[in-house]
């Protein structure tokens, strides 16, 4: 089994506060385990005070207000941008052009070096971005037990709900595509 460019759904009874209601981007699922990014528990800071904590002049005024996300409870301190590959003038996908890039299979990187910041302050970088603080991450065997106990529903990713839908409607915007509704999931987890 491998999740990587899926979305983890929390089903309503993970009560973990980290991960209640949360939609989880996942950058990668292996054998050893998974890392992903929470898409819809935004923090109390905005993507113009991010760079005037690290010193940087955001040229880009229609990112300013986008949130700063809280991506998972490991690292908090730590920033990571998922983002959209930067492309040539051919349309063609160019190597990664920072330091410190994941290719997810699937067409989004994720980008944990300062270059991606700095790229946006001078005004280009990628077009579609989310930056968080903290990622989340499963052990060898973690995530599918997880999954085993129906803490979560599985479903591939779709961009759309991570760049272009509302924070607050990226969870029923994921079930959807599963065909399903909030209201339709029983906080009770069942076994046949």
């Amino acid at each position: 089994m491998n999740l990587t460019h899926h979305f983890l759904i929390a089903m309503p009874g993970l009560e973990d506060e980290a991960f209640n209601r949360s939609v989880v981007y996942l950058c990668e699922h292996s054998a050893r385990g998974a890392l992903g990014l929470v898409i819809n528990k935004p923090s109390d800071i905005n993507l113009k005070v991010l760079f005037e904590k690290i010193e940087l002049h955001l040229s880009r005024p229609e990112l300013g207000n986008a949130p700063v996300f809280q991506g998972g409870p490991v690292q908090t301190e730590r920033g990571f941008v998922l983002h959209e590959p930067v492309f040539t003038e051919a349309d063609k996908p160019e190597e990664s052009v920072y330091a410190s890039t994941m290719t997810i299979p699937g067409g989004l990187e994720m980008t944990t070096s300062k270059d991606v910041l700095e790229a946006l302050a001078t005004g280009s970088g990628p077009r579609k971005v989310l930056v968080s603080l903290g990622y989340a991450a499963w052990g060898e065997g973690q995530l599918e037990s997880e999954l085993a106990e129906n803490s979560w529903l599985t479903v591939g990713a779709d961009p759309a709900v991570i760049f272009d839908t509302p924070v607050e409607q990226r969870y029923d915007s994921a079930l959807r595509l599963l065909g399903l509704e909030a209201w339709t999931l029983s906080p009770d987890a069942g076994h046949a």
